[in-house]
């Protein structure tokens, strides 16, 4: 039951896709079952546009739903009844989406890849370096301030405690001295902040600029590139129609069906058919449909991805500068946590000596400790450097893949489109298939017409030799070829002397 059932199904649903591309292509619409199933075709492929510019006004351009979905669905019924209406408008639609396939695709996802990484990149990258910057300012702020606390405060302590000590030796019992010791501690570093202030100043108006002018390009390339891209394509396909109905010499090389019947065709009319073709026109001229690649197909793919691989090669580039600009501050980064303070020693002590005529009766020694420790780099302003290549790897991808899909087909989407230009302009595909037959015949004859000049001149020579070969035969018969050929090895003997 399967095994019959399969069978049938696959054949029911080749009739029916047979159908529907015949009633897409042409403007048989008599009956109003055809006019029911052209309009449903027409309404699903409006759809899926409508759809797609539907997510581009909600997510890029961010308008209201209402707003958007108004404006999607005024396009679904203004695209679904022109392509009802119009067998060019319904070509024109089947060629848009195959060139999104093709090479004007390609330069499209290549030249969102590149402003992608370029963008991304480089605004890392500066903002790795303006934090480098910031953080050098920052310690110096920090060992501006440290300075007025840690070690001067600590030398005013340590002064004010020997005022203290000094003070127990004014008082003589009989008379006392009072003297008061007054330390303060001032730091002229008022210089050293105008020129933080201003030096921050400036980095964080350098640092504001370019990230303006690098969000500027990137949000007016997220809004615009699409609807770029989509005008390009248009161009693009307008482009195509037009040199395909009005140049018969582009892209003229193909062998399709309809060539193959006009070749037959004008067998039967007695006329000089065209195929098959010779092993070198084979390499020539591509017949298709075709399965396999052949070497024009392969040549033409590898002319496809080669500016795929030099792009790749440019974002490799970038990626790889602003990965070694990431390693690079964190390196530095590293190197400062890993810095110990710096230790300054700073001991005082006080030897106390009593002594009575000059005998010393007893000795004390009072120590204070006032050392302090002063950071080379404050920790809290050490660099925090950002690497983007795990934002920015999955869109690399997806287009990456996209564009080995592309190259991987381009021969046979060129063969498609070809064959969809043949379904909607009939008679000009007659005209370019007798403008290749006529072009191959002409070839041809050249061919033959300078076979048979050469066959003629080396038989005209032929000629000469002989005619040359029977006038050097001499009264008795004998062939004097050497004398003839080599006159200078083959010198001719004189006449014995009469005796």
């Amino acid at each position: 039951m399967m095994k019959t059932t399969c069978p049938q199904l696959k054949q029911t649903l080749y009739h029916s896709w047979s159908a529907a591309a015949d009633l897409y292509t042409t403007n048989t619409r008599h009956c109003w079952r055809n006019r029911l199933v052209l309009l449903i075709i027409c309404l699903t492929f409006s759809l899926v546009l409508s759809s797609i510019l539907l997510l581009y006004l909600l997510y890029v351009l961010q308008y209201g739903l209402m707003v958007a979905a108004g404006i999607a669905g005024s396009c679904w019924v203004v695209v679904g009844a022109s392509l009802f209406l119009s067998k060019r408008v319904r070509c024109f639609g089947v060629l848009f989406v195959l060139s999104c396939g093709m090479r004007q695709g390609r330069n499209i996802l290549i030249t969102a890849g590149t402003s992608l990484v370029v963008l991304k990149n480089i605004q890392n990258t500066l903002e790795n370096i303006t934090g480098l910057s910031r953080s050098m300012v920052c310690n110096l702020q920090a060992k501006r301030v440290s300075i007025n606390t840690t070690p001067l405060c600590n030398y005013v302590r340590m002064l004010r405690w020997v005022g203290n000590v000094l003070r127990a030796f004014t008082d003589f019992g009989v008379a006392e001295l009072v003297s008061d010791l007054e330390v303060t501690s001032r730091g002229d570093s008022e210089k050293l902040r105008e020129r933080l202030v201003e030096a921050e100043r400036t980095l964080n108006g350098t640092a504001k600029s370019i990230w303006a002018a690098v969000d500027t390009l990137s949000s007016v390339g997220q809004r615009l590139f699409p609807a770029f891209s989509f005008l390009l394509l248009m161009g693009f396909t307008v482009l195509h129609l037009r040199r395909y109905c009005h140049n018969k010499k582009y892209e003229n090389v193909y062998i399709t069906r309809t060539f193959i019947n006009f070749d037959e065709k004008q067998k039967a009319e007695g006329r000089r058919p065209v195929l098959p073709l010779t092993p070198k026109e084979a390499r020539r001229y591509i017949t298709i449909p075709s399965p396999g690649l052949s070497a024009t197909e392969g040549k033409a793919m590898l002319k496809f991805s080669f500016p795929v691989f030099t792009h790749c090669l440019a974002w490799v580039l970038f990626i790889g500068v602003d990965v070694l600009m990431f390693w690079f501050v964190e390196v530095i980064r590293t190197r400062l946590h890993e810095l110990e303070p710096f230790h300054v020693p700073l001991i005082m002590n006080i030897n106390e000596e009593m002594t009575v005529i000059g005998v010393p009766i007893s000795e004390e020694i009072d120590s204070r400790d006032f050392s302090y420790q002063v950071s080379i780099f404050e920790k809290s302003c050490l660099p925090k450097p950002r690497l983007v290549i795990y934002d920015s790897i999955l869109p690399l991808v997806v287009l990456l893949a996209a564009l080995l899909s592309m190259a991987l087909l381009s021969a046979k989407l060129t063969q498609i489109r070809l064959m969809v230009c043949e379904q909607f302009f009939s008679t000009n595909a007659e005209e370019r298939v007798e403008f290749l037959h006529a072009k191959i015949l002409k070839k041809r004859s050249r061919k033959e017409g300078n076979r048979i000049a050469e066959e003629s001149s080396l038989r005209s020579l032929i000629k000469k030799v002989c005619i040359i070969q029977r006038s050097l035969i001499n009264i008795d018969g004998d062939l004097r070829m050497p004398d003839f050929w080599c006159p200078i090895l083959y010198r001719p003997q004189e006449d014995d002397p009469i005796q």
